[in-house]
């Protein structure tokens, strides 16, 4: 049997090289404030990568996705194993483009606290009088750099978006700009317009594209799971104040009121972020993790 290695670890995920394709494995690490926590979180990396399995097959007829398969008997014999099973998605290669394409559909977190001090997000405009994660009249596109592991990503606007773009695809900068920018504003309102009906808002979220062998765009990475979204509760919500969530940001909240924490989180913590996770995932999807 052929063994492998990781040719790259994430915060969170691994990926390895199969020849012509690639296997990403969704690990149970956690992370926030761009710092690996000490703890692993179980079935985290199970949930993060059925939830974008759903959500890949949910929008396909927007844009093609890299998702081959998640069954671990059409990867190579050494994913078909317990600890490979349910987390782990065979995936085409492309080449990734250096964006993080970030889409939000209400004012909270960093939004707010920028719009809060100037009535701007991201540079961009706002009108006046929006309350804590009030819905936005439309969703914003607010995209920014992708930082490598320990540094911050770099809120960008679009026009800085296709110079990044042309340095990397010369001649079709804006032409890609446009596509990943309209994709995700395309893919945000059918998610949260779905996720709506099972009881979800999607306040926000962020997707990641590549480029194929033919130059086409493709959706790849996660997609609009608890660690790359807000996921907040139909039921109770109320503009004006912070809301609960089914996400990560339990976890950011702990850690922000224990910042001698040294980054380890007691098991009730974890604990309750598995069932915010998993949670979420029965009610978008109807089913449980198995």
């Amino acid at each position: 049997m052929q063994e492998y290695t990781p040719v790259k670890e994430g915060k969170v995920r691994e990926i390895y090289d199969v020849g012509n394709d690639l296997v990403m494995v969704a690990t149970d690490r956690i992370s926030a404030f761009d710092v690996i926590l000490k703890n692993k979180v179980t079935n985290k990396g199970k949930v993060l990568t059925q939830m974008s399995r759903f959500w890949f097959d949910y929008t396909k007829d927007i844009i093609p996705n890299h998702m081959i398969s998640t069954d671990v008997k059409d990867m190579p014999e050494f994913f078909r194993s317990e600890a490979f099973e349910g987390r782990s998605m065979l995936c085409r290669k492309l080449t990734m483009i250096p964006i993080e394409c970030i889409v939000r559909g209400y004012i909270t977190g960093s939004g707010w606290a920028s719009y809060s001090k100037d009535g701007t997000v991201c540079g961009m405009p706002l009108i006046g009088g929006l309350r804590e994660c009030e819905k936005l009249p439309e969703p914003i596109y607010t995209p920014s750099t992708k930082a490598e592991i320990g540094d911050h990503d770099e809120n960008i606007n679009f026009e800085r978006s296709i110079n990044v773009l042309e340095q990397k695809f010369p001649g079709y900068g804006r032409e890609y700009a446009k596509t990943i920018r309209d994709c995700t504003i395309a893919l945000y309102k059918k998610c949260a317009d779905y996720a709506l009906t099972c009881g979800i808002i999607i306040a926000d979220t962020k997707f990641e594209f590549g480029v194929d062998e033919n130059g086409d765009i493709v959706l790849g990475d996660e997609m609009l799971t608890p660690d790359s979204s807000r996921f907040w509760p139909v039921e109770g919500y109320e503009p004006g104040h912070g809301q609960p969530s089914f996400d990560k940001q339990f976890v950011r909240d702990w850690l922000k009121a224990n910042p001698d924490s040294d980054y380890r989180l007691p098991q009730e913590v974890i604990d309750k972020t598995i069932a915010k996770y998993e949670e979420a995932y029965k009610l978008l999807t109807g089913k449980t993790i198995m």
